[in-house]
């Protein structure tokens, strides 16, 4: 893999001269955290590098909230999305997958995919609910993104991922071989040290397989007990990078609105004659389990979750996933 070199402030200068040809987006931290906002030139200099983890998860840059899906369609502004991490990059996966389906493409994720440089950041720290590692994905991307950025100092380190980020990186002439081995070498010290950081924080969780059984196999019991927390409000489902159900809505005039949906609010598998397989709460709670552990597991190759921690941070309930996966884990071993 191909590490490439350039001063920061030649770097800022080069993405000032990418906006003319990109909408470029990047990771900025403001008062209430960190996500992505369209970058100016008077933003530049305030990217942030090698942190964990957007607010915003990646899928929303594919899959809009809603959208009118008979309207006509322009083509899309070539676009640079900057600073993802790679739990980000490995949930889009299985949006690939879906949406990308050779017999049932989605014409519009497949013109916004084609149009999007994905330059991911490896991260050099964890956040309180990170657990990437536990479902065997690393804090940095190695496939998936187009390129990676790292900052150490003054230095800005791109890793070549991809043809199209081989090609992209080849038009910023500034760029050059990264031949001092001790910035590599301080890269490599931070990969190992984020994930010993992983592995301690998150050392009671089980992995994505032992999670899959022991969801498949919990009763209904602690099903209830933290659903009992739930509200229906799906912010789970909504930031998760994986989670893409949605509805067509037909319109007068024959439009379709396709609008996210989610499996945590009622009514979702609502038939017209009024059966609902998942009107109680506790079903709805462990269907969601089971969609991504179990069920998506058998059918794609890429996991269904990627150790975000996003809907235990966004859980008006206060609910986390990782304390009733250990409690089965302790539950099982008794």
């Amino acid at each position: 893999m191909r590490y490439l070199s350039i001063n920061k402030e030649e770097w800022d200068v080069a993405l000032e001269r990418l906006l003319s040809s990109y909408t470029v987006f990047a990771t900025i931290s403001n008062g209430y955290g960190l996500d992505y906002e369209v970058v100016t030139a008077g933003n530049i200099r305030d990217i942030s590098y090698d942190r964990p983890k957007p607010a915003t998860p990646l899928k929303t840059f594919f899959l809009p909230v809603r959208e009118n899906v008979t309207s006509g369609k322009h083509a899309e502004r070539q676009r640079i999305i900057l600073g993802i991490p790679n739990c980000d990059i490995k949930g889009l996966g299985i949006l690939d997958e879906i949406y990308l389906d050779k017999d049932y493409t989605d014409i519009s994720y497949r013109e916004r995919r084609e149009t999007t440089l994905l330059i991911s950041s490896d991260c050099f720290d964890m956040e309180k609910n990170c657990h990437c590692s536990s479902y065997g994905i690393k804090p940095y991307s190695e496939d998936g993104a187009d390129l990676a950025v790292i900052q150490i100092d003054d230095h800005i380190i791109l890793r070549v991922i991809t043809p199209k980020g081989e090609e992209f990186s080849s038009q910023l002439t500034m760029l050059k071989p990264a031949e001092n081995g001790e910035i590599l070498n301080e890269i490599e010290k931070y990969h190992k040290a984020v994930e010993s950081l992983l592995s301690s924080a998150n050392k009671a969780l089980p992995d994505f397989e032992t999670t899959g059984k022991l969801v498949s196999a919990a009763g209904g019991k602690i099903w209830e007990k933290y659903s009992s927390h739930c509200v229906s409000c799906g912010a789970c489902t909504t930031i998760c990078p994986t989670c893409s159900c949605f509805l067509l809505i037909d319109r007068p005039g024959f439009e379709k609105i396709k609008q996210m949906d989610a499996c945590q609010y009622p009514g979702f598998e609502r038939t017209a004659g009024g059966g609902d397989s998942l009107f109680e709460l506790s079903e709805r709670f462990r269907n969601r389990y089971l969609c991504k552990y179990v069920w998506k597991s058998r059918k794609f190759r890429s996991t269904a979750c990627t150790g975000c921690g996003r809907c235990i941070e966004a859980c008006l309930g206060k609910i986390s996933k990782n304390e009733l996966f250990t409690e089965l884990t302790h539950a099982s071993q008794q």
